[in-house]
């Protein structure tokens, strides 16, 4: 027995992903094209053949429906058996939609198994969210629920108005000014002296010498001056102290220059109705690896993260922390995420930042 599957949060309610997984027309949007077998409704078969992971069409059978919670369906790919359960759960904010599939008789190969399940998950991340937005939008605020559905599900280019590119503009140069200070302060920190240097300078204290050295003599009338001087305590003899000589002290090596930053670009990859999906590159330009890295992308207000792929993450309000392991030198590493937005326009993030640094791309 092999099992396959994924689950997926959604805003939209149970009855509204219900009739995306029961209508034909619907299914062959953002699963597979299907067609009724000998009209009877419960059977269809779905143009599977030629996707990633199926080696052919498969016909399916319902065989408990449990309206909006719960369908199962028996499925036959020439002659590879499979059940496939989908239940749906109401949330907070929608509903949680749970699809698993279960070998019965036969099996897939190793080769199938892994583009079968992406396959799936592909499905159920991105194009069933993006059939449900279309859907909210004909029927809740187009109002044009009569006039059925249109050929193509309607796609919004990201938006790069002038506005948004003076804000690009004004943040290059702002991080060309800083970069310039802190060059800058670099440079007038290699020019200061070290410690080492300043405790070899000379005092204002000046050592003793012999040429300044008093050497008190007592002193005796003419006819009396091949008398020896006496010794007293009150005039000792000085002896010349020698000046201690001060050993240079060797020269401190400027500090080797800093590994350079990590970098990042972000690039809008997809837009849909109510969402879209990014997708960041993180490089690593030095040539030594790199410690765990760390990109912090900041979304538009009302916006969620659903699905995150190639890297670990976590949200914080509007904050979205992605986090992977070391990169080696001239390594890089590539996530995507899908955002939901609560406007029918996707909007981009408002920031990306690698270690502090701003992404390229924004």
């Amino acid at each position: 027995m092999i099992e396959i599957g994924g689950q997926v949060d959604l805003s939209h309610p149970p009855e509204r992903v219900w009739l995306a997984l029961t209508d034909r027309e619907l299914l062959g949007r953002w699963f597979a094209e299907a067609e009724t077998l000998e009209g009877v409704p419960d059977r269809l078969l779905l143009h599977t053949d030629g996707l990633p992971g199926f080696e052919a069409n498969v016909e399916v059978e319902v065989t408990e429906r449990q309206e909006p919670e719960r369908l199962v369906l028996t499925c036959d790919e020439a002659g590879r058996l499979s059940e496939l359960t989908c239940v749906v759960t109401a949330t907070t904010q929608g509903c949680r939609l749970e699809v698993r599939e279960v070998t019965t008789h036969g099996g897939w190969s190793v080769e199938q198994q892994k583009p079968r399940e992406q396959q799936l998950r592909q499905a159920l991340t991105v194009r069933l969210p993006a059939i449900l937005d279309w859907l909210a939008f004909q029927q809740v605020d187009l109002r044009r629920g009569d006039g059925g559905m249109t050929a193509e599900l309607p796609l919004v280019g990201a938006s790069r108005n002038g506005s948004a590119r003076g804000g690009r503009r004004r943040r290059r140069v702002i991080a060309v000014l800083v970069g310039l200070a802190v060059v800058g302060g670099l440079a007038a920190w290699v020019a200061l002296p070290t410690d080492a240097e300043q405790s070899a300078a000379p005092t204002s204290s000046p050592s003793p010498s012999p040429s300044v050295t008093s050497v008190a003599v007592a002193t005796t009338p003419r006819s009396t001056a091949s008398a020896r001087p006496s010794r007293t305590a009150a005039s000792p003899i000085v002896r010349p102290s020698r000046t201690p000589s001060v050993k240079p002290s060797p020269t401190l090596a400027a500090p080797p220059p800093p590994p350079p930053p990590l970098t990042a670009r972000y690039e809008t990859e997809s837009s849909r109705l109510f969402g879209y999906t990014g997708e960041v590159v993180v490089g690593n330009p030095a040539t030594t690896a790199s410690g765990n890295w760390a990109v912090v992308v900041n979304l538009a207000d009302g916006s969620t993260v659903d699905d995150v792929e190639g890297a670990d993450w976590r949200q914080d309000g509007r904050a979205v922390t992605f986090t992977g392991a070391a990169l080696p030198a001239g390594g890089s590493q590539t996530f995507r995420f899908d955002v939901r937005d609560n406007r029918p326009k996707a909007r981009e993030p408002e920031s990306c930042t690698v270690g502090g640094n701003p992404c390229a791309g924004l």
